[in-house]
């Protein structure tokens, strides 16, 4: 209904008391501010001012528009500035979800980079696995998803979304300090058939199945958890092992659990996914970029 430009004009009007003098103080000539303010009369469908022998008075309508005139062109103002805080990446809100291992490890590196440069950048956290992590991004629930993908599943990933590959995570097997491939640098999986296993979220689990029947057996599963440190506790107090991404083993907190890498390698993918048009968000954009650093500064990623 209102053009800012006119309210803007309406307020200098009324505050300096003739059109003469807010086009003075606008830098307009008279006439342009006559032509703003019949344009806003047109708007509201009533007159604004009288006009009382030289000078003039607001009408009931006018007086009612004065009221509100101070408030819009501050929250205009206040508007504008977010908007230029935002886009200069000042501030911004970035909803994030990952998986708990990359919540443990990544994502804090990253906020913590972000929050350096830029503190008004407000990233909101939540857990999630894929594929539900991702359709949270396609929803619209949050802005930015870390996934992971394995390369034996063919997995399907949403067409709407974009993938930023991150890096790739070693899989490892956790095994109770005392047992006697623990000695070793790397296993094979092989060699382990005859173990009980812990098994993780259900893409993991499909994942480890995968791999154990391309060996040519099926794993003695006995206990599944998403929860990593309940897995470090079931396997140091030596009730199974567990196939593992590397990204865990920045935070064994059991002192009897040993990661070690398989022979041969076996790697996830891990990415950042967003709709495309989040790429053109500067604290979105950001985000990504600290996450690519992280990632990078992953040592045997």
């Amino acid at each position: 209904m209102f053009d800012s430009r006119h309210i803007r004009t309406f307020h200098e009007v009324v505050r300096t008391g003739s059109y003469s003098a807010a086009a003075r103080t606008l830098g307009y000539t008279q006439p342009a501010i006559t032509q703003q303010m019949k344009a806003l009369e047109r708007s509201v469908g009533t007159p604004l001012f009288i006009r009382v022998g030289r000078g003039m008075r607001l009408t009931e309508a006018g007086e009612a528009l004065e009221r509100h005139a101070g408030d819009i062109l501050e929250r205009i103002s206040a508007a504008q500035h977010q908007m230029s805080a935002i886009t200069r990446l000042r501030a911004g809100r970035v909803r994030m979800c990952a998986f708990p291992s990359a919540a443990a490890t990544l994502v804090p590196e990253a906020l913590a980079r972000l929050a350096a440069e830029h503190p008004a950048v407000r990233v909101e956290l939540q857990e999630g696995e894929p594929p539900d992590s991702l359709r949270r991004v396609v929803d619209g629930e949050c802005d930015v998803t870390l996934a992971f993908t394995y390369p034996g599943l063919h997995e399907q990933v949403p067409e709407e979304l974009i993938e930023i590959p991150l890096m790739e995570d070693q899989l490892t097997v956790l095994l109770p300090s005392g047992h006697p491939m623990a000695r070793r640098r790397a296993v094979k999986l092989a060699e382990l058939a005859d173990e009980r296993w812990i098994a993780g979220c259900l893409r993991c689990r499909a994942n480890f199945l995968h791999e154990c029947a391309e060996l040519g057996f099926a794993p003695d599963i006995a206990f599944t958890t998403d929860d990593t440190l309940v897995v470090q506790s079931l396997v140091a107090e030596g009730l199974g092992i567990a196939m593992m991404p590397g990204l865990v083993l920045s935070f064994l907190v059991h002192r009897k659990v040993t990661g070690r890498a398989l022979d041969p390698a076996s790697r996830r993918q891990v990415s950042a996914y967003v709709l495309r048009e989040h790429l053109e968000i500067p604290a979105t954009a950001m985000v990504l970029d600290e996450l690519r650093t992280v990632s990078e500064n992953r040592v045997g990623c």
